[in-house]
């Protein structure tokens, strides 16, 4: 009996860990808190199972329709688009709507009038914009994600996790004209009289912190919601699932996530020394972007760093001659190539890096 009840404390350890103090306790049955920029989960409960994920959904059709780089073309409203059930931007029949604007009305109001039009405009059709979709999720690594429809609507094989609604999230933040949608608390298109008004009430109301997000709700799904907060050089994620008392579980989240966590320096950029694996004539190296990372107080001991050899062969002034990676609980949490020359940059290696950062992975080279 002594061993199960030790098992029991040691897994909740792992799943809920505490840092300061007591993790949040929140209401969604799924929930997760993500850092921005490196993709480190600070928080989760039950954030890599499947499920129904309502207007949150918007997010992947939003980023897929900027990434079209159609903003400023005009879509013409179907009756498809026009009859779709559910939250609207009141759309008629054959009326033209700029892509932007089309975008704001998705993102604001949560309209799936608007949700219909852009998939009809971007994708040729609702089926082709979900093809899109899908084909984007497995770029982004979201291996528990598929998409049915642009909006969000209940379907029985349409489904996320949170963790995989963060890291979209994460990428979709990383386009200036999501980030300023997303952000933006009213929006009065040329073709309205009034405007509308941000349904994310942690934007508009609830928490001086928040930069963006996206509300979801059904019946069936209850509520959704993504939104993101920054503080002192600290962007997080906070995505929850059925959630009850779903701004309140933000706000604690947030608050949790900024009192216990900060982006720590671990290496600056420029010259140093390094002693890499057998290469002994090396005296100095070159780090071309500073290296921060999120940590507590107590984590930021524990970092330790190893400079590691790429190749022994004799490189070029222009290519990385190692890699300084940084480990915590002997995981690797971070790295960076190593250079020569401090100006001129390789840029396969620079490529991977920049496609590895997007990803959120920190596996090793």
């Amino acid at each position: 009996m002594r061993y199960i009840i030790l098992t029991i404390i040691i897994l909740s350890i792992i799943a809920f860990p505490t840092v300061g103090q007591a993790s949040p306790a929140v209401s969604a049955n799924n929930a997760i808190l993500m850092e921005a920029s490196t993709g480190r989960v600070l928080f989760e409960k039950n954030a890599y199972e499947r499920q129904s994920i309502a207007s949150i959904t918007k997010i992947m059709t939003a980023i897929i329709a900027i990434e079209s780089g159609k903003l400023d073309k005009k879509v013409t409203a179907s009756r498809k688009a026009v009859y779709t059930e559910g939250s609207s931007i009141y759309l008629e029949q054959g009326e033209k709507m700029t892509l932007e604007d089309l975008l704001y009305g998705l993102m604001l109001r949560s309209g799936n009038d608007a949700a219909v039009a852009i998939s009809e405009y971007v994708g040729g059709s609702e089926e082709g914009f979900t093809f899109l979709m899908n084909e984007k999720a497995k770029w982004l690594g979201m291996n528990d994600s598929n998409f049915m429809n642009p909006h969000g609507l209940d379907a029985k094989e349409h489904y996320s996790s949170a963790y995989d609604m963060a890291l979209l999230t994460k990428y979709a933040m990383g386009n200036k004209k999501f980030r300023a949608i997303s952000g933006e608390e009213t929006y009065l298109s040329d073709s309205r009289t009034y405007s509308w008004r941000n349904k994310n009430k942690l934007l508009t109301q609830y928490y001086e912190y928040c930069t963006g997000g996206k509300t979801g709700y059904t019946k069936k799904t209850g509520r959704t919601l993504v939104t993101t907060a920054e503080k002192d050089g600290l962007e997080l994620i906070a995505v929850t699932l059925d959630a009850p008392d779903d701004w309140n579980d933000h706000i604690q989240l947030f608050e949790w996530g900024f009192k216990n966590y900060k982006m720590k320096t671990l290496e600056k950029k420029g010259e140093k020394l390094y002693k890499l694996d057998d290469i002994n004539d090396l005296s100095s190296g070159y780090i071309r972007d500073d290296l921060e990372y999120p940590l507590t107080e107590d984590e930021t001991n524990e970092v330790v760093q190893k400079n590691v050899l790429l190749a022994k062969a004799k490189q070029s002034p222009n290519q990385p001659i190692g890699k300084s990676v940084f480990y915590l609980n002997n995981q690797p949490i971070l790295q960076a190539a190593v250079y020569k020359n401090p100006n001129r940059r390789e840029l396969a290696a620079d490529l991977k890096l920049m496609i590895e950062k997007v990803m959120g992975m920190n596996s090793l080279w």
